[in-house]
């Protein structure tokens, strides 16, 4: 059975997620996956800790059934739950918010450095070669597709003097 949450780790939690929300430096793309993966982990815990309490007022709850005052029970149980998943809840909309941010920041920079591509020399040059190599096999194309018209208008006449060739006289 897991243990839960100490304050310390809920503390070291907290500010973890509070420096990473009000950090205003501009991480590399890299390091700001590496990030996003701990907080990864750090949602899966959360998520095992949520799972955890409602498995343990699941199983009060039931046991409130077995008791003659069900509905003080239940009410006791519902208390002890909302205390263990309050913080729980509370760090799950810190670690999103946080999670979100860097989600934004690294398709920012991707975006970035798509748009600078697209800007340079080079792609330009690329694109520019496509496009004539584009032009020259839709031009090919076209040359073909005319021959192949060309010859069924002509097969007529081909067979024609095909059969006249062939004739024995």
């Amino acid at each position: 059975m897991r243990r839960p949450v100490s304050l310390r780790s809920l503390a070291s939690l907290g500010a973890f997620l509070l420096v990473c929300s009000f950090s205003s430096l501009v991480f590399a793309t890299p390091a700001e996956e590496t990030q996003l993966e701990q907080l990864d982990k750090i949602e899966q815990e959360l998520e095992l800790q949520r799972d955890w309490a409602k498995y343990r007022w699941d199983k009060t709850n039931s046991e409130c059934y077995q008791k003659y005052w069900v509905n003080s029970c239940l009410k006791d149980s519902r208390a002890q739950y909302r205390k263990e998943i309050d913080p729980i809840r509370a760090q799950e909309v810190e670690l999103h918010e946080v999670q979100r941010k860097l989600r934004a920041s690294i398709k920012d920079q991707r975006d970035a450095q798509k748009i600078a591509e697209r800007g340079s020399a080079e792609k330009a040059a690329e694109r520019t070669a496509n496009q004539k190599e584009f032009d020259e096999k839709q031009k090919a194309a076209a040359t073909r597709a005319a021959d192949v018209e060309q010859r069924r208008k002509d097969a007529p006449k081909r067979a024609q003097e095909n059969k006249a060739g062939t004739q024995l006289d």
